[in-house]
């Protein structure tokens, strides 16, 4: 026999207002996130369209940095990212198919997880000592864009090897088993049923990495990057300008700070930019996977 019982109206009063509480709280600290961002980017663009043109983004600096394009530096930049994800995104997806498909469910596991996560808690400029003191110094890459690559790629590793782990691990082992069921070896299985579906998710997790490494300073600091360089680059081992490097070389170096200034604020807005086109693409490329998994 069950038994009902009549909830007091100052109890569903309380009820409503601590819900209406916590919404409006949640929605203040979400619309105050957007509005920062949004102050952040408004400044940046008012302060640094001016300079940007044609002949900024073409053209090699000039003058002592004064004049001239930041054309070596986004191309140095973008040579970094390539660099450091070639190395990286094989490596990162292995391990986290290693870990969540292969490793037995124990300690190794737990000891793999725990030193992934205590390697990215490092901060990005240990990193660099480390990538001068064995890239640059023990191997003799020299200052070089495979060295400062191989230290960018060393600092978004854990991020790929996570989210990888995690991208396999929401995939219900249902396919797993049915995959197995109809006579595919686990590395088929693998390759072309766990991977296609996981690939939305793992495919945000690389594009993740790459906008960290894109606007990182200090590793390049110690292995790669030039305080002035109006020429591109010819090969791997050679020096390269890039945009992170570049915007705290002209903010706080130089004869003339505040005619340096307007372009420091057009070079962070086109590294903003280029930042925000490749989370684009990651979108894209997201939803165009994620469909092609619907329609399969």
């Amino acid at each position: 026999m069950t038994r009902t019982h009549n909830i007091p109206p100052q109890y569903e009063t309380k009820k409503r207002f601590a819900q209406r509480l916590a919404f409006g709280l949640v929605s203040l600290f979400s619309i105050s996130i957007v509005g920062i961002l949004v102050v952040v980017l408004f400044f940046i663009i008012i302060k640094g369209i001016g300079v940007i043109n044609w002949e900024f983004l073409t053209t090699a600096p000039a003058d002592g940095m004064k004049k001239g394009g930041i054309f070596p530096a986004i191309v140095g930049t973008f040579c970094l990212i390539i660099g450091s994800a070639v190395f990286a995104f094989p490596i990162g997806i292995m391990s986290g198919i290693y870990m969540n498909e292969y490793a037995p469910k124990g300690t190794i596991v737990r000891f793999i997880r725990m030193m992934t996560n205590n390697l990215s808690g490092i901060p990005s400029i240990v990193f660099g000592l480390f990538g001068m003191a064995f890239f640059v110094n023990k191997l003799n890459f020299g200052n070089s864009i495979l060295a400062g690559s191989l230290t960018l790629g060393l600092l978004c590793l854990p991020l790929v090897i996570r989210t990888t782990e995690e991208a396999l691990k929401a995939i219900p082992d249902s396919f797993r088993e049915g995959s197995r069921a109809l006579g595919a070896t686990k590395l088929q299985t693998i390759f072309r049923v766990i991977l296609p579906i996981g690939t939305p998710n793992i495919v945000t997790g690389l594009i993740l990495s790459i906008g960290r490494v894109s606007g990182e300073t200090a590793p390049i600091l110690f292995t790669c990057a030039a305080f002035f360089l109006p020429h591109l680059p010819q090969s791997i081992f050679d020096q390269c300008m890039a945009l992170p490097y570049h915007l705290y070389v002209i903010s706080t170096s130089g004869s003339d700070l505040e005619a340096q200034r307007p372009i420091a604020y057009g070079t962070a807005l086109v590294l903003i930019i280029i930042v925000l086109l490749i989370n684009l693409i990651a979108n894209l490329l997201r939803r165009y996977f994620a469909k092609r998994v619907r329609t399969n």
